[in-house]
């Protein structure tokens, strides 16, 4: 077992976590009933660590960029939390929904009020909460991620768009029925173009690691201004350690130890406070919705290195 010294560097442990990944037999599935999604390779991957002062370590395909889809969820949540702090959570919970993410089922039972701001409703009422503070959620937080990646090349895959927006039933009526209870207050339409532009963003795993470093820095950004209070980025991080890979977020946190947020491109991003940020990307997905490749990448890193929350 290697256990990281503060001065050992990340590189080697990756590349060794990338030669075991390449033995994998079973790599999983990628997300078939998004078309634009489903011709990915699902031996791709890709895994980078960047450290709080910007230093990025990465292996495999670090730097190709790739649909992000739910990983948005993460930074959606946290500049709508930043403005508006509190009141937030009267709109949204902070449990583990142990449904899947589209779930219709709970919302019924608990009045309209999504379990989390992870699962597809929660994030649609986050979503609609910062498009009523911005008039245009999507554009600031693709604004947030060149900002903290420093690629100001990041954009909007519109395909990925079209083609969720072509089999956005789900969502649409999650979205209907949380405004029939009064949680949403834009227009569904203006919402779900927003909620689906928000899902196309294509990073790669280098800048969605630097992207999500304010959350290791406690909620300080890349140029040294708070987005986040202390508590505040200590309450995002401890949802995504509960909630941030769909229902199977207690498996994740007994393997892996650290809080982070999968999308069903394949990409998952991981935060150790104080110390750095990961992001793994490999398109198969398990029957639950999350990386194969990443989660056992991730469980590897946090044996290899000795660095969890726990």
């Amino acid at each position: 077992m290697v256990i990281m010294t503060s001065s050992m560097p990340f590189q080697p442990v990756l590349e060794r976590i990338a030669e075991e990944i390449e033995r994998m037999p079973g790599r999983g599935r990628p997300a078939d009933y998004i078309p634009a999604l489903a011709a990915c390779d699902p031996r791709r991957f890709g895994m980078a660590v960047a450290e709080l002062d910007g230093t990025v370590y990465g292996v495999g395909d670090w730097r190709e960029p790739f649909s992000t889809q739910s990983l948005t969820k993460v930074f959606t949540l946290a500049l709508d939390l930043a403005r508006e702090g509190d009141e937030l959570w009267e709109y949204v919970g902070r449990e583990p929904s142990g449904n899947p993410f589209n779930s219709l089922v709970q919302l019924e039972y608990e009045n309209g009020i999504p379990r989390n701001p992870f699962i597809n409703a929660g994030a649609l009422v986050v979503t609609d909460r910062l498009q009523t503070r911005t008039s245009d959620a999507a554009g600031e937080l693709l604004t947030f991620l060149r900002s903290e990646s420093g690629n100001p090349s990041l954009g909007f895959e519109q395909e990925v768009a079209a083609s969720e927006a072509a089999h956005g039933d789900r969502n649409a009526a999650l979205a209907h029925f949380m405004a029939s209870y009064g949680n949403i207050v834009n227009p569904i339409p203006v919402l779900l173009d927003q909620y689906f532009r928000q899902c196309s963003v294509t990073a790669s795993c280098a800048d969605l690691a630097l992207a999500t470093t304010f959350l290791a820095r406690h909620g300080v950004r890349a140029d040294g201004t708070r987005l986040l209070t202390r508590s505040q980025a200590k309450q995002v991080n401890a949802v995504m350690l509960t909630c941030g890979t769909y229902d199977a977020a207690g498996d994740f946190a007994y393997r892996v130890g650290l809080p982070g947020k999968s999308g069903v491109g394949g990409g998952i991003i991981a935060v150790v406070p104080g110390r750095c940020t990961l992001c793994v990307w490999s398109p198969g997905l398990d029957e639950r919705g999350n990386s194969v490749a990443g989660v056992a990448a991730l469980d590897r890193f946090t044996t290899l290195t000795g660095l969890s929350v726990f």
